[in-house]
C-alpha cells in the first residue's frame, strides 16, 4: 500500500477549504488550469529573476516546482473549491503554497512565488491560457465529427427521402443533406469560435490588482508576457487596456455563447436522429443507428438512441452553465469583476463536456448511421410532392379546394387518371 503524500499546501489553503467549500468541484479536478497557472508562475519567476528581484537559486527552485505541476504531479494538493468567494484568492494561494513547499523551506508563497503578481492578473491569465487550449481540443473533436458526417452523406448517395417542415410532409430531398448541412453549420460556427478564442491571447499579467501594474517592477512588466508566451508556446500579448480587461471579461462570455450555440446545433441534430430512427415498426424508421447497449430493463430487445440522448443531456448542462457565465459579466463592481474565475471554470467544464460528448457521438453513433433505402424511397414518393407539382399546373387555389373536398391522395389519383384518359 502506498504511503499518503505529505500536505504541501499551507494555512491559507486550509482556511479556504474550511470556510468556502460547497460545490464539490476542487481545483484538483481542473488539471488544465493547474498546468496553465504553473506556467504563469514560471514566467513570473523568470521575469522577476531578470528584473533582479529574485536570486538565481530561488528562481531555479521555484521554476522546477512549477514544471512538476505542469507534468500533473501533486494534483491531490489542490483541494480548494473552484467556486469559492473572494475572486479566486484561494486558488492563487493554494498554488503559491504548494509551489513554495516544493521549492524549499526558505521560499515564501507571497514574497517569492507571488512576487509582482496579484490573484487578479495571475488567475485571469491562467484562465485564458487553459480555456484557449480547451477550445483547441473541442474544435479538433468537431473537425473529426465533420469528417464522419460527410462520410455518412456519401454512403447515402443516390437515396432520396422526404423533407419535413413543422413535422409535416414536404418535398423530396437527398437523404444525405441532413448530415452535410450539419457539417457546414459546424464548420462555420467552429471558425467563428476560433476567431473569438483568439481574444483570449490578450492577457492582464503584469497589471496586478486593477490593471495599473502597482506593486510590479517596470522591468518585470516589460518582459513577463513575452516570457509566458515562450513557456506556453502561445502568441500571448498584453491586453491593450488592462483596466478594461480587468473589469469586463466579455471575452469569456462571448466564447461561452459561441460554444453553447454549437451545443444547441448538435442537440438539434441529435433530436433529428432520435426521430428519424424511431421504430422499428411504428416510427419513421428511415435511419438506423448503431446499437450500443440494451435500451430498456423492461422491453426485451429494445434499443434506444442513448448516444443522441447523451448529446442532448450535455446540451442541457452546457446551457445552464452558460446562463451563469453570461450573468457573471454584469456582476463586476467598480474596478474588478471578481467572478472571472467562476466564468472560466464553468467554461472549462462546458468545453470538457462538449469535447467528450462529441467524441462519443462521432465514434459510437454517427460513424455507424445507415439509411433505410426502401423506407426513404417510399417517403420520397409521398402525396405532398405530387400536390406541389399539381400546384404548378393547376394553381394553388384549385389544388387546395380539391384536397379539401376529395382528400389529398384521392385528388392526386383523380388527376393522374384524368391525365391518363386524356392521353
Amino acid at each position: 500500500m502506498s504511503t499518503p503524500q505529505a500536505t504541501l499546501y499551507g494555512e491559507q489553503t486550509r482556511l479556504t477549504v474550511a470556510n468556502m467549500s460547497f460545490s464539490g468541484r476542487r481545483l484538483a479536478d481542473f488539471p488544465e488550469f493547474v498546468r496553465a497557472a504553473a506556467q504563469v508562475k514560471e514566467a513570473a519567476t523568470a521575469a522577476n529573476l531578470g528584473a533582479g528581484l529574485l536570486d538565481a537559486g530561488t528562481a531555479a527552485r521555484i521554476s522546477s516546482a512549477c514544471r512538476s505541476l505542469q507534468a500533473d504531479e501533486h494534483l491531490d494538493q489542490f483541494p480548494v473549491d473552484v467556486f469559492h468567494g473572494g475572486g479566486g484568492i484561494g486558488l492563487n494561494m493554494n498554488l503559491n503554497e504548494v509551489i513554495a513547499t516544493l521549492a524549499g523551506p526558505d521560499v515564501d508563497p507571497a514574497d517569492h512565488v507571488n512576487l509582482s503578481q496579484s490573484t487578479n492578473d495571475a488567475c485571469h491569465t491562467a484562465t485564458r491560457v487553459a480555456v484557449y487550449r480547451a477550445v483547441g481540443e473541442f474544435l479538433d473533436a468537431i473537425a473529426a465529427l465533420n469528417g464522419e458526417l460527410r462520410a455518412v452523406a456519401r454512403r447515402m448517395d443516390g437515396v432520396d427521402t422526404i423533407a419535413r417542415t413543422c413535422l409535416q410532409d414536404g418535398l423530396p430531398v437527398a437523404a444525405g443533406v441532413l448530415h452535410t448541412a450539419l457539417a457546414s453549420a459546424l464548420e462555420r460556427q467552429a471558425a467563428r469560435l476560433r476567431t473569438t478564442a483568439d481574444d483570449l491571447l490578450q492577457v492582464t499579467l503584469g497589471g496586478t490588482v486593477i490593471g495599473s501594474g502597482a506593486g510590479a517592477d517596470v522591468r518585470y512588466r516589460e518582459t513577463v508576457v513575452g516570457l509566458l508566451a515562450g513557456v506556453t508556446g502561445l502568441p500571448l500579448t498584453p491586453a491593450p487596456d488592462l483596466y478594461d480587461a480587468t473589469q469586463y471579461p466579455d471575452d469569456l462570455a462571448r466564447l461561452s455563447a459561441g460554444a453553447t450555440a454549437i451545443s444547441h446545433t448538435l442537440a438539434k441534430y441529435a433530436a433529428d436522429l432520435r426521430l428519424l430512427s424511431s421504430g422499428p415498426e411504428c416510427g419513421f424508421g428511415e435511419l438506423s443507428l448503431p446499437a450500443t447497449q440494451a435500451g430498456s430493463s423492461f422491453f426485451p430487445g429494445k434499443v434506444n438512441p442513448v448516444i443522441p440522448e447523451t448529446v442532448i443531456a450535455c446540451d442541457l448542462l452546457v446551457t445552464g452553465n452558460d446562463v451563469v457565465v453570461q450573468r457573471c459579466l454584469g456582476l463586476g463592481e467598480g474596478h474588478l469583476n471578481l467572478w472571472d474565475s467562476t466564468m472560466g471554470f464553468l467554461l472549462l467544464e462546458n468545453l470538457r463536456m462538449l469535447t467528450s460528448a462529441v467524441r462519443l457521438f462521432t465514434s459510437r453513433c454517427v460513424a455507424g448511421i445507415q439509411a433505410s433505402p426502401d423506407t426513404c424511397t417510399r417517403y420520397a414518393r409521398a402525396t405532398m410532392p405530387s400536390l406541389v407539382r399539381l400546384k404548378d399546373e393547376l394553381g394553388y387555389r384549385a389544388v387546395s379546394d380539391g384536397v379539401r373536398t376529395m382528400g389529398a391522395a384521392a385528388f392526386v389519383r383523380a388527376h393522374r387518371q384524368a391525365t391518363k384518359e386524356e392521353r
